[in-house]
C-alpha cells in the first residue's frame, strides 16, 4: 500500500447545533429556534398560514435568493390556503403531500436537519402540533450559462464547459452517458460552508477499489469550508509535496466522459467549473480531446510534439548554460564565436542572465493574466518584445539568451494542461542552478533523481508512469502514439478487468448491410 502524507485536520470543528435537538409540537417554538439559530437573518422568510375557524397552523421558511419563489408561491403557498381543514395532524400531513405538486419532498424531525436544508435553498413547512417538518425541493442558485471552454480549448470537438452549478454539471455528462450504469454519490464536505460534493462513476467499468478509496478519502477531509476544487485535490492526491500532478482537472464533458469509460472515477464540486479526475498517469497530460476527433497520424504528431515542448521548455535554458558555462567544446565553433561575441558586452554570468530573463518572463505572464482580458495579452506580446529588444540593446542580456527564453515560453504554451505546464516551469529553474555548477553531468544527475521519484509516484493506485513503467503492451495504443479508434479494444488498467473489452474488434473483410 503506498503511503499517504495528510494533514493535521481540526478535529474540534463542531456543528453548533446538536443533531439530538428534536423540534416541539408548539409552531411558535420551532419558528422561533430556526430564527435565533440563522442570527434573525434578513434574508430569512418566515410566512404564518392559518385558515378561519381551524386550530391548525403552518409555517413556511426559506431562504430569499437561493430558492424559487414562483414554484413556493405556486405550489406551495397556494395549496396551502386553499386546502380543507382536516381532522387530525396526521391526515393534514398525508393531505399535504397530495396536495403540494413538487416531487422531492423528504421529512425531518430534528432543527440541525432542517437548518442544512433551509440553507440549501429548500423549503420547510412546519405544522402546529407536529414534530416532524416538510422539506421540498426549491432551491434555485444564480449561475452562469454554459459557455465554451475557456483552458482547454479544441478546433474540433464539442464547445461546452462545465458551470459553477454542480446540477448543471453533472446533467452535461448524463447527456452524453444515458446508461443506468452511471453512478452519482453525494456527500457535503465542509464543516461550515457543507459544500455538495459528488462521485461519479460508471458501475461494472471502474474497480470498486478505486471507487472506495475515493469515497474514504473523501469521507476523512475535516475542514471548515471548501471553496474550489483544489481544496479537495490537496487533501486526496497521494504525494503532497511532488511537482507532479496526480488528480487531473478539466472543465471540458468530453474528457470527463472519455475517462468514465476508461474505468475512472470523476469528482464534482459545487460552486467551480472544474471537475477532478482520478487515477491519472503522466501520459494524460499530454493528451488533447482533440486527438480522438481527427486522423490517427496528426494525434499521434501532436503528442510526440506536445511531448517535446514539456522537455524543450524543462531543459533548455539548463542546457544553454551548461553548455555556455563548462562544456564550450560541445558548441560548434562557428556558434560559440557568434554567441561569445554577443555575450562580450554582457556584464553577468550565463546563469544569471538566464535567470533575470526568465524572472522577467514569468512577471509578464503573471502581469497578463491579472490584467483585463483585452489588455493582458497585449501587455504580454509588447512587453516581452520590448524588454527584450531594450535588454539587448543595453547590454544586459545576449540575443541568443532571448531566443532560448523566447523558445522556452512558446514551448511551454503548447502543452493542453496548465498544470504540467507549472511543473515546467518550476523545475527548469532547479535545471538551471544545477547547470550552472556541475554542467551536464548535473543535469542528468538531477533527471536520474526526478525520473526515479516519478517511478515511484501512485495516483490512486495507478502507477504514475504506466504504461511505460511497468510496461503494458497492450496499452501502448493509446499512450505516447495514439492509434485509430477501432484498434482501441481493450479499456486501460483502472477499468474493471471483468469489462476490459470495450468494442467488438473488426476483423478484415467485415461489413454490415442496412
Amino acid at each position: 500500500m503506498w503511503k499517504k502524507f495528510r494533514p493535521k485536520q481540526d478535529e474540534n470543528v463542531k456543528n453548533s447545533i446538536s443533531s439530538n435537538d428534536l423540534l416541539k409540537k408548539n409552531l411558535n417554538e420551532n419558528v422561533a429556534q430556526i430564527k435565533e439559530h440563522l442570527g434573525n437573518a434578513s434574508d430569512l422568510v418566515i410566512r404564518f398560514i392559518k385558515h378561519k375557524d381551524d386550530p391548525c397552523a403552518f409555517a413556511v421558511v426559506h431562504i430569499d435568493g437561493i430558492s424559487n419563489v414562483q414554484d413556493i408561491n405556486e405550489h406551495i403557498i397556494e395549496p396551502l390556503l386553499t386546502c380543507k381543514a382536516a381532522l387530525s395532524t396526521r391526515s393534514i400531513k398525508e393531505d399535504l403531500e397530495q396536495t403540494i405538486t413538487i416531487s422531492n419532498i423528504k421529512v425531518k424531525n430534528t432543527l440541525s436537519d432542517i437548518l442544512s436544508e433551509i440553507v440549501f435553498g429548500n423549503t420547510a413547512i412546519l405544522i402546529h402540533g407536529d414534530t416532524t417538518v416538510l422539506i421540498y425541493d426549491t432551491k434555485e442558485f444564480q449561475s452562469r450559462g454554459i459557455t465554451e471552454p475557456t483552458t482547454q480549448t479544441v478546433i474540433r470537438g464539442p464547445k461546452d464547459a462545465f458551470t459553477e452549478s454542480l446540477r448543471t454539471n453533472t446533467s452535461l455528462v448524463r447527456a452524453r452517458v444515458q446508461s443506468p450504469n452511471l453512478r452519482l454519490e453525494s456527500m457535503k464536505i465542509g464543516e461550515v460552508t457543507q459544500t455538495p460534493v459528488e462521485i461519479m462513476y460508471i458501475k461494472n467499468i471502474a474497480q470498486e477499489s478505486i471507487v472506495n478509496e475515493v469515497r474514504q478519502r473523501l469521507q476523512k477531509i475535516k475542514i471548515d469550508g471548501i471553496l474550489e476544487s483544489a481544496y479537495i485535490e490537496s487533501f486526496i492526491k497521494d504525494e503532497k509535496h511532488s511537482p507532479f500532478p496526480t488528480v487531473q482537472n478539466t472543465e471540458r464533458p468530453d474528457v470527463v466522459v472519455g475517462n468514465l469509460l476508461e474505468g475512472r472515477v470523476a469528482i464534482f464540486i459545487a460552486g467551480t467549473p472544474y471537475v477532478l479526475i482520478v487515477p491519472v498517469t503522466f501520459t494524460q497530460f499530454f493528451q488533447s480531446p482533440e486527438d480522438y476527433y481527427q486522423n490517427q497520424y496528426i494525434g499521434s504528431f501532436l503528442r510526440i510534439l506536445r511531448l517535446g515542448a514539456f522537455f524543450l521548455a524543462l531543459y533548455a535554458p539548463g542546457l544553454y548554460v551548461a553548455m555556455i558555462t563548462h562544456h564550450q567544446a560541445l558548441v560548434p565553433t562557428v556558434l560559440l564565436v557568434s554567441i561569445a561575441a554577443q555575450r562580450e558586452a554582457v556584464p553577468f554570468p550565463a546563469v544569471i542572465e538566464a535567470f533575470i530573463m526568465e524572472m522577467t518572463f514569468e512577471v509578464l505572464r503573471e502581469a497578463g493574466i491579472r490584467m483585463p482580458r483585452a489588455v493582458g495579452p497585449a501587455l504580454s506580446i509588447v512587453g516581452a518584445l520590448i524588454l527584450g529588444q531594450a535588454a539587448v540593446q543595453a547590454g544586459f542580456v545576449s540575443a541568443a539568451m532571448v531566443i532560448i527564453v523566447s523558445i522556452t515560453a512558446i514551448a511551454s504554451f503548447a502543452l493542453p494542461n496548465y498544470n504540467i505546464g507549472v511543473t515546467a516551469r518550476i523545475l527548469r529553474f532547479l535545471f538551471l542552478i544545477i547547470a550552472s555548477y556541475a554542467g551536464l553531468y548535473g543535469v542528468l544527475i538531477a533527471s536520474l533523481i526526478i525520473g526515479m521519484h516519478m517511478c515511484g509516484l501512485r495516483s490512486f493506485g495507478e502507477p504514475y508512469l504506466a504504461p511505460f513503467a511497468p510496461f503494458r503492451l497492450n496499452e501502448q495504443k493509446d499512450a505516447l502514439f495514439h492509434f485509430s479508434i477501432h484498434s482501441l479494444v481493450n479499456r486501460p488498467s483502472p477499468a474493471n478487468k471483468k469489462n476490459e473489452v470495450r468494442m467488438r474488434k473488426i476483423e478484415e473483410g467485415d461489413s454490415s448491410e442496412k
